[in-house]
C-alpha cells in the first residue's frame, strides 16, 4: 500500500525538485519474469518497470528521435494532476501510438514516467486505455479501486491482484462513460468520492467503467 501512495503523490507533484523520502517497501527489482510474445512491426507492448516499446530507463531525447523520427516529437509541459506540470516530450509516431514521456532531468536522458498512452499501448495481459471493466476484472482478479469524481477517483489498487508484481510500476485508472453516468446515476452515486471499492461491487459492473488513464514508471521512487 505505502508503495502504491508514494507512486500516486508523484502523478500529482511537480517533479522538479521534488524528491519524496526512500521507505524500504520501495526497494523492489523491477519485474522480470514477464514472458514477451512476439513483437509486432511496430513495438507498442509495455513492461513496467522494464519498457515501453523501445523506451526504457536509460533512454535519452536523442535516442527517441533515433527511433520515431524528430518530426514525431514535441517538447511540452506535461499535465501532472491538480493543475501542475514537468517537463516532458509528446511522442506521436501514429495517432493511436502516443506517449508523454517525462523526464528526471533537465538534459533529456533520463525518463521518470511514460503518461498519456494512446489505445495501441498494451501490457503483455492486454491492459491498456480503452480496456472494459470486463476484461480488467479477468486480468486483475480480484482487486480494489477508488471511488469516482475525486483526485485519485478510479484508481487502482494492484496490490494483492494478480498482477501485484506490478505494484509501483503500473498506475491504471477507470471511470465508466457520460452515457453510462447518466442512465445509472444512482449506481453512479454509490461509488463516488474518497473510498475503496471491491472490483465486484454490483454498480461496478452497471457502470462497466474502462481504462481512461495509464502511468508507467521505471523504478520506484527513492
Amino acid at each position: 500500500m505505502a508503495r502504491f501512495l508514494t507512486s500516486i503523490l508523484l502523478l500529482l507533484l511537480p517533479l522538479a525538485g521534488c524528491r519524496l523520502p526512500a521507505t524500504p517497501d520501495s526497494q523492489v527489482e523491477p519485474p522480470a519474469d514477464v514472458a514477451e510474445p512476439a513483437q509486432p512491426a511496430a513495438d507498442t507492448l509495455v513492461i513496467p518497470g522494464q519498457r515501453v516499446g523501445p523506451v526504457t530507463a536509460d533512454t535519452s531525447r536523442a535516442d527517441l528521435a533515433a527511433y520515431y523520427g524528430e518530426a514525431a516529437l514535441e517538447d511540452a509541459p506535461i499535465a501532472m494532476g491538480e493543475g501542475t506540470t514537468a517537463a516532458g516530450t509528446v511522442v506521436t509516431p501514429g495517432s493511436d501510438q502516443q506517449f508523454s514521456v517525462v523526464w528526471q532531468d533537465a538534459s533529456q536522458t533520463r525518463p521518470q514516467l511514460i503518461k498519456d498512452f494512446g489505445p495501441a499501448w498494451q501490457t503483455p495481459e492486454g491492459l491498456g486505455v480503452g480496456i472494459p471493466y470486463s476484461e480488467v476484472e479477468a486480468i486483475l482478479g480480484d482487486f480494489a479501486l477508488y471511488g469516482f469524481a475525486w483526485d485519485y477517483g478510479g484508481t487502482v489498487m494492484l496490490e494483492g491482484s494478480q498482477l501485484e508484481l506490478y505494484d509501483g510500476y503500473l498506475l491504471l485508472r477507470l471511470e465508466p462513460t457520460a452515457t453510462a453516468i447518466e442512465q445509472y446515476p444512482d449506481a453512479y452515486q454509490a461509488v463516488m468520492g474518497d473510498q475503496l471499492l471491491a472490483s465486484d461491487d454490483p454498480n461496478l459492473d452497471i457502470l462497466q467503467p474502462s481504462i481512461y488513464e495509464m502511468v508507467v514508471y521505471f523504478e520506484p521512487l527513492p
